[in-house]
């Protein structure tokens, strides 16, 4: 059921934590959408960047515990613990505090359950909600977000994370959000070598990568991945936007998933050691589309940019 149309755009009083590149992307969607939005970071200078858009700037954290829902988008489970449990966190104050939370960010089904206890003590909702895609994505609206928790609470903010992209699935209580986000990224793993293995196949055969991912992206085996993944592949531009160290990271958080529930991932398991040799190579820095460079080495193949222009399937994202 999509709630939005029930939904009066600025009606809820939105508090968001959080605006580096993702942040700032989704919190503007917001804004642009006509909702109530105010923004906290711990360096001001990114959140008064969001003026722009219609978003307010808060103080402090303190200044969002009274706000309707407020949303999470930060780096790491030690970020998230200290913006919601640390001594000025938004939980800080047990009579003074949000409607729900709304966490985005990536972190453990651990980490999450203690920060859902954390809420669920004080009488708050939490809801997970990790994201697929990058700030290129979220500004070009192809979003998507997995949610899990109580689901009334979920129907409550549908509207506003439907103004984030293409919309949240819900796929149940609990952590389920974060290992259906963890099920994604082995898929995003596997893909991406299969991508290099079969990308290096056709140009060791004498095709040029533009045109073979040209083809590939036409046929029925193409997605809004391969081609979003081209002009990286087509170009050889590693600029990160997703590192082999997280990508491994997650593949070691599927294993752990799948040992516990006996699950066998053998293709899961090809492709994991694949992204290893990228991280025991050294190249930890660049984008996990170096899979494509390990893969032409081990073909004895030297890969060269090619100079075509190549459509990356988001050109929205050039909206201002």
């Amino acid at each position: 059921m999509n709630t939005t149309d029930a939904h009066t755009p600025g009606s809820l009083r939105v508090g968001w934590i959080g605006a580096g590149r993702m942040g700032a992307a989704m919190a503007s969607r917001l804004a642009r959408a006509g909702e109530d939005v105010t923004v906290w970071n711990r360096t001001r200078a990114k959140a008064e960047a969001l003026t722009g858009v219609g978003c307010k700037v808060a103080d402090t954290i303190a200044d969002l515990r009274g706000h309707d829902v407020v949303f999470t988008m930060v780096s790491t489970p030690a970020d998230l613990e200290q913006v919601l449990t640390g001594p000025d966190g938004l939980l800080a104050d047990p009579d003074h505090v949000p409607g729900c939370v709304v966490d985005c960010s990536t972190v453990s089904t651990e980490s999450s359950a203690a920060m859902r206890a954390a809420c669920d003590e004080r009488g708050v909702a939490f809801l997970a909600s990790p994201v697929s895609g990058n700030g290129k994505v979220v500004r070009a609206g192809g979003l998507s977000l997995v949610v899990s928790g109580p689901e009334e609470t979920y129907r409550h903010v549908e509207p506003l994370l439907d103004h984030l992209g293409k919309g949240a699935t819900y796929v149940g209580e609990g952590e389920l959000a974060r290992l259906a986000k963890i099920c994604h990224n082995v898929m995003l793993g596997v893909v991406t070598q299969n991508l290099a293995e079969i990308t290096v196949l056709a140009e060791k055969g004498g095709m040029s990568r533009a045109a073979f991912l040209e083809f590939l992206n036409k046929s029925v085996m193409g997605s809004v991945f391969t081609t979003y993944k081209s002009p990286a592949f087509v170009h050889l531009d590693y600029t990160p936007t997703f590192t082999p160290i997280l990508l491994r990271k997650d593949f070691d958080l599927g294993f752990a998933a799948a040992h516990e529930l006996d699950v066998p991932m053998p293709v899961a398991a090809a492709a994991a050691a694949a992204v290893q040799g990228t991280v025991s190579g050294g190249r930890v820095e660049e984008d996990f589309a170096i899979l494509l460079d390990q893969q032409a080495m081990l073909s004895g193949l030297t890969l060269s940019p090619e100079d075509t222009p190549v459509d990356d399937g988001l050109s929205a994202a050039d909206e201002a």
